[in-house]
C-alpha cells in the first residue's frame, strides 16, 4: 500500500512541509528511514537524524523548526508521537481489513453471524454461535458451541474459544490463547488420589480487551471468570477459574493469578508476578516484576518482592540486603574486640 504526504497529513490533520506528492509504502525507525518509508520525530535526542535519515516523509511536532536543510518532507501535528500511533492503527485496519470466508471451514447450521465477517481457512464454529458484525476469525481458530462473540472482535490463527465464552466488542484475541479450558480444579479422595471438581462456568470477556499471545483463561467453577473493560493481558499470562480483573487494568507476560482473586481497576501488574488464591487486591496497585502476592493488597499500594513488601520498604530494605556479607563481617569484628577486652 502506498500513501502520499497529501494523505497521511489528511488523516492527521498536519500541516505539509516539502512535497505534498511524496509516495511512502512503508515505516522506519528516523535512524534506519529510507527512500519510500516514513517516519516520525518526537524525542528531542533524535533530532539530529533527521537530517542525515533518507526516510521520504517524517511526522514532527508542530514547535519543531530545523537547523539544516532536511530532505524528507515534514508533516507537522500538535503530538508527533500519538500522530504516528493513529497512523499505525489507521494502516493496521487497512491491513487487517478481510471479508469473506475462506475454505475448507466448518459452520454449524444453528449459528448466526453479522455482516462483513472474516472466516479464514480450517476454522470450526460450534452450534448456537453468535458473531457479530465485522469480526475477524483467522485461519485454525476453534470456537466452541453456544459462544458470542460483540462487533469489530478479532480472533487470531490458532486461538481457541471453549464454550459458553462470552466476548464482548473490539477485543482482540491473539494467536494461541486460550479462553474456557478447564480450571484446575481437583479434590483429593480417602486413597489420596485426585479427582476432577467439573468445571461448570464460563469466561465473560468485556468490551476493548486485548489478551496476548499464548495466554489462558479458565472457566469458572460455577460462575465467571471476569476480564473486565480495557483490561490488556500481554502474552503467557495464566489466569485461573473465577478471577476477576478490574476494568483498565494491565498486566505483563508470565504473570500467575490463581483462582478466586479479585483484583481492581487501574492496576498495573509487572511480569512474572504470582499472585495467590482467594485474594483481594486494590483499585490503582501498582505491582513490581517478579514480585509475590500472598495477601490483600489496599487501593493504590505499590509493593515489590516475593513475599512482597511496600515499594518504599522494600527499596530501603535492599540496601542491607547487599551489604549482609559487610555487616555481617563488621558484626563479627565488633563480637572479637569485645572478647578480646574481656
Amino acid at each position: 500500500m502506498k500513501f502520499t504526504a497529501a494523505q497521511i497529513a489528511g488523516i492527521l490533520e498536519g500541516d505539509i512541509v516539502g512535497n505534498p506528492d511524496v509516495e511512502v509504502s512503508k515505516l522506519a525507525k528516523i535512524e534506519e528511514g529510507t527512500k519510500g518509508s516514513l517516519t516520525f520525530l518526537a524525542n528531542p535526542k533524535y533530532n539530529s537524524y533527521i537530517y542525515s535519515t533518507n526516510a521520504s516523509i517524517c511526522i514532527v511536532n508542530s514547535t519543531f523548526e530545523p537547523e539544516q536543510t532536511v530532505s524528507a518532507t515534514l508533516i507537522k501535528v500538535e503530538d508527533a508521537y500519538k500522530s504516528f500511533s493513529k497512523l499505525l492503527e489507521y494502516y493496521n485496519q487497512v491491513k487487517l481489513n478481510k471479508t469473506g470466508v475462506e475454505q475448507p471451514h466448518f459452520i454449524s447450521d444453528t449459528a448466526k453471524y453479522g455482516e462483513n465477517i472474516y472466516l479464514g481457512a480450517f476454522t470450526y464454529i460450534g452450534e448456537n454461535v453468535v458473531l457479530g458484525d465485522n469480526v475477524k476469525v483467522y485461519p485454525n481458530v476453534y470456537i466452541g458451541d453456544n459462544v458470542k462473540i460483540g462487533d469489530n472482535t478479532m480472533i487470531f490463527a490458532g486461538a481457541k474459544i471453549y464454550s459458553e465464552s462470552i466476548i464482548g466488542d473490539y477485543c482482540v484475541i491473539h494467536s494461541g490463547a486460550i479462553v474456557g479450558a478447564d480450571g484446575f480444579g481437583f479434590t483429593p479422595n480417602e486413597k489420596g488420589e485426585y479427582q476432577k471438581v467439573p468445571q461448570t462456568g464460563n469466561v465473560i470477556i468485556e468490551d476493548f480487551v486485548d489478551v496476548g499471545a499464548g495466554t489462558t483463561i479458565d472457566r469458572a467453577t460455577l460462575g465467571s471468570t471476569i476480564i473486565r473493560k480495557g483490561v490488556k493481558l500481554d502474552n503467557q499470562i495464566q489466569i485461573a477459574h473465577n478471577v476477576e480483573i478490574g476494568a483498565h487494568t494491565a498486566i505483563a507476560a508470565q504473570t500467575g493469578v490463581a483462582g478466586s482473586t479479585k483484583i481492581g481497576k487501574h492496576c498495573l501488574i509487572g511480569g512474572q508476578v504470582g499472585i495467590a488464591g482467594h485474594l483481594t487486591i486494590g483499585d490503582k496497585v501498582r505491582i513490581q516484576a517478579q514480585s509475590g502476592i500472598g495477601r490483600n493488597v489496599k487501593d493504590e499500594e505499590t509493593l515489590q518482592g516475593s513475599p512482597a513488601l511496600n515499594y518504599g520498604d522494600y527499596n530501603k530494605s535492599y540496601v542491607h540486603f547487599k551489604n549482609l556479607p559487610q555487616t555481617v563481617k563488621s558484626i563479627h569484628n565488633l563480637e572479637k574486640k569485645l572478647e578480646s577486652n574481656d
